[in-house]
C-alpha cells in the first residue's frame, strides 16, 4: 500500500475510512455469520488498529460476537469493518477502498464456504477448526 494508506468511502459518502497499515493481501472469511453479513465470502484488509473515520455519526456498531463488532453505515447500509473488540484490530472490507490492489491471501472457514462459489485455486486455506486453534495459541490468522 502507498505509505499515505487507503482511503475509502461508503456508497452514499457520508462515512469516510482512513487506513494507514492496511496489509497488500486480501483475507476471505467463508463462516456462516460473514456469509449471511455480506451475501457471500467476507473480503477484506487486515488494517491493524491505525483506522479512523470521519462521518462516524453515520456507523452503527453490531456486537456480532463476544469477540468483535461489525459495523457499517446506517444510511447506505455499508459495511464498514469488522472489529477484534481485545486488541482493537480493523479488518475493512477490500472493496470499500479508492484504487485498491490488494491480492489474494489465506481464506478461512472454508469448511463452511457456501455451494455456490469456489474457492481461489492458489490461496492458502484454513478450516474453523482451524482457526480457532490458532486463535486461542495467539496467531494472526484473520476473521
Amino acid at each position: 500500500m502507498s505509505d499515505k494508506g487507503l482511503t475509502g468511502r461508503c456508497l452514499c459518502g457520508e462515512v469516510e475510512v482512513h487506513a494507514t497499515q492496511a496489509e497488500e493481501q486480501v483475507g476471505v472469511c467463508h463462516c456462516d455469520m460473514c456469509r449471511k453479513w455480506s451475501g457471500g465470502p467476507f473480503y477484506s484488509a487486515h488494517c491493524g488498529v491505525a483506522v479512523t473515520f470521519k462521518g462516524e455519526d453515520a456507523i452503527t456498531r453490531f456486537s456480532s460476537s463476544p469477540w468483535a463488532d461489525r459495523g457499517f453505515c446506517h444510511r447506505c447500509g455499508t459495511h464498514l469493518f469488522y472489529l477484534y473488540k481485545e486488541s482493537g484490530e480493523y479488518f475493512v472490507p477490500a472493496g470499500l477502498f479508492d484504487g485498491d490492489n490488494f491480492s489474494m491471501g489465506t481464506e478461512i472457514f472454508v469448511d463452511e464456504k457456501g455451494p455456490y462459489y469456489e474457492l481461489h485455486p492458489t490461496s492458502r486455506k484454513m478450516t474453523g477448526a482451524e482457526v480457532m486453534a490458532a486463535f486461542q495459541q495467539g496467531g494472526d490468522d484473520e476473521k
